[in-house]
């Protein structure tokens, strides 16, 4: 019986490494390959065609979900698999609309990370059962933003901190206290930013602080 291929994409050495040796131990998988950035994920995937991609979300350069859009409309037949840190839904549902076949944490146990990949490999979605509503929710076409997302040379560096906290789950209270400033000129920076860079929802907020490496995971 044929191996479930499968492509490691992160940014970790280390994680790459981890990743390839738990692989290595199943008798019907197998590692063929490993990219440290997201556009290296999409050649590689285009030249190895693997069954699955385990994908990080944030990656110098192009990021997880660029890179997972850009596969789902090249070689839609990969299955692509994110493992991330991130439990937060908007992460989720930005994942899924991206067109991501499933969601692991990287807390998870080695058994639900191989069950995850064999679950996708045979075309089927999964995602952890606290974020599985979120995810089963975000379904339609994988898709960028209507517009292109301007860059951040648009946001002051004020603004980009109050982006990056809004990404990061913050309340405008947690977020005022931590920047020592009020509740009012919190919401008065997030309207300002989400004109600027006609964004809506908090996931289009998520995806933009992914894409430009505001936060880390």
């Amino acid at each position: 019986m044929p191996k479930i291929r499968v492509l490691i994409a992160d940014d970790h050495g280390v994680v790459r490494a981890g990743m390839r040796a738990l692989l290595a131990s199943q008798p019907d998988i197998e590692v063929v390959g490993e990219a440290a950035d997201g556009v290296a994920a999409v050649a590689r995937c285009t030249e190895l065609l693997p069954d699955v991609v385990l994908m990080d979300l944030t990656m110098p350069g192009r990021g997880g979900i660029t890179a997972t859009e850009d596969l789902c409309r090249s070689v839609p037949a990969i299955k692509i698999l994110v493992l991330t840190m991130h439990e937060d839904e908007a992460y989720v549902r930005v994942a899924r609309l991206a067109g991501a076949h499933g969601y692991v944490l990287k807390k998870s146990l080695a058994a639900e990370l191989i069950t995850a990949i064999r679950t996708v490999s045979q075309g089927q979605r999964i995602a952890p059962p606290q974020l599985a509503d979120a995810f089963r929710e975000s379904t339609g076409t994988p898709r960028r933003t209507q517009t292109a997302t301007p860059g951040l040379q648009l946001l002051s560096q004020r603004e980009r901190e109050v982006v990056t906290l809004i990404a990061l789950g913050h309340s405008n209270r947690e977020i005022a206290r931590k920047l020592h400033i009020s509740e009012k000129t919190v919401e008065t920076h997030r309207s300002h930013f989400l004109k600027k860079l006609a964004l809506r929802t908090r996931a289009d907020v998520v995806r933009f602080a992914i894409e430009h490496r505001l936060m880390t995971v």
